[in-house]
């Protein structure tokens, strides 16, 4: 089967895939593109997996200030290398959970870090379960992972920072 190129076009404009990763899906997936994203974020989730165990020791520390300068964020997010940590990849990551934090006001990281007692929501109050803001039918934590795999790396969210005039 010929793979048309606009369909890898497509393909690899909404998962930023690599050419031949994405040519590979729409063949699995019989030219059917919608199918061949869903292979790829599969993949980059099984990718993730594979690295969870990894040290992350390296990253960034990313900051938004909201355009009416009441809201700040402060969020680290930790990477294997240096080198990855200046990647426009991982920037984009970082400060797409800096606008996260100020656009939803998590509490935690991950549902792990809710205490026993308490009867919160995961969803609302957990960074990683929180519906992204930019593609609400996505998870932050599948972001993250989509983004391991494109970066060949583990990464994690350590801590964040949300400040909002007013509040204390």
């Amino acid at each position: 089967m010929e793979v048309p190129t606009e369909a890898i076009r497509e393909v690899r404009g909404r998962t930023s895939a690599g050419i031949l990763e994405c040519k590979d899906a729409l063949l699995k997936a019989s030219g059917d593109i919608e199918k061949a994203i869903e292979d790829l974020r599969c993949r980059g989730s099984a990718i993730a997996e594979k690295k969870a165990g990894r040290v992350t020791s390296k990253g960034i520390i990313e900051t938004y200030i909201h355009h009416t300068a009441q809201i700040g964020v402060l969020v680290e997010v930790n990477c294997e290398t240096d080198f990855v940590a200046h990647t426009d990849e991982f920037k984009q990551l970082a400060h797409n959970l800096a606008m996260q934090v100020a656009a939803t006001s998590p509490q935690f990281i991950t549902v792990e870090e809710i205490p026993a007692d308490a009867e919160l929501d995961p969803q609302a109050v957990c960074l990683l379960l929180q519906p992204f803001i930019k593609e609400p039918d996505r998870s932050v934590g599948e972001i993250v992972a989509e983004t391991i795999a494109k970066v060949g790396e583990n990464i994690k969210v350590s801590r964040f920072a949300r400040f909002e005039l007013g509040c204390s």
